[in-house]
C-alpha cells in the first residue's frame, strides 16, 4: 500500500472512532443525569429534604404532638325525605327501586324553605324513577347519574332555595 493510501485508511479510522467516543459521552451522561433525578425524587418523597422526623412532610402540628391541622367543615343540616318505592321500566317481571334519601342543606331554614315543596320534590322523583330500568342503575357510575340527576330535579322544584347534596341512605332494587 503507498503512503498516500495508507494515510486515507488510518484518517477514516480516526473519523469512525472520534462519533463513537462522542457517542459513548453524551449516553454516559444521559444516565448519570437520570440517575440523579430518580434518586433525587425518591429521597424527596421519603422526606430527606426538610421537615422533622416525627411528622411527614408537609403537615403541621396544632399542639406540638404530631396531630396535623384539619380545616374546619362548613356546617350543614341533613333533611330526610320519605321513603320512596316504585316499579322500574321493564319487561316482564316487575321490578322494584326502594330509595331512602337525605338532602343536605345549609341550614335549618333552608329545608324549612323546602318542606312546602316536598309534594312537588316527591312528584319529580317518583315521575323520573318510574322511568329508569334496572341496567341504568347498575355499578356506581350508575348510582352517581342518580344521585346527579335527583339533585338537579330538585333544585329546579326548590328554587330559590338550594340543596348541597343528595345522599342516599337506603337502596334496594328487587
Amino acid at each position: 500500500m503507498s503512503d498516500a493510501e495508507q494515510g486515507a485508511v488510518e484518517e477514516t479510522e480516526a473519523d469512525g472512532e472520534a462519533p463513537s467516543k462522542k457517542k459513548k459521552i453524551i449516553l454516559i451522561a444521559a444516565v448519570a443525569v437520570v440517575l440523579l433525578v430518580v434518586i433525587g425524587g425518591a429521597a424527596y418523597f421519603l422526606g430527606v429534604f426538610g421537615g422533622s422526623d416525627s411528622e411527614p412532610a408537609g403537615i403541621q402540628s396544632a399542639d406540638g404532638e404530631g396531630a396535623p391541622d384539619f380545616v374546619p367543615q362548613k356546617e350543614v343540616y341533613f333533611y330526610d325525605l320519605p321513603e320512596v318505592t316504585v316499579n322500574l321500566a321493564t319487561q316482564g317481571q316487575a321490578t322494584y327501586l326502594k330509595v331512602q334519601i337525605s338532602l343536605e342543606v345549609a341550614s335549618r331554614e333552608v329545608a324549612d324553605q323546602i318542606e312546602p315543596f316536598l309534594p312537588r320534590v316527591m312528584d319529580a322523583f317518583q315521575v323520573y324513577m318510574r322511568e329508569l330500568r334496572p341496567v341504568d342503575l347498575e355499578g356506581s357510575a350508575g348510582l352517581f347519574r342518580l344521585k346527579e340527576e335527583l339533585l338537579r330535579r330538585i333544585n329546579v322544584a326548590v328554587y330559590p332555595a338550594r340543596v348541597d347534596g343528595v345522599l342516599f341512605k337506603e337502596i334496594l332494587i328487587q
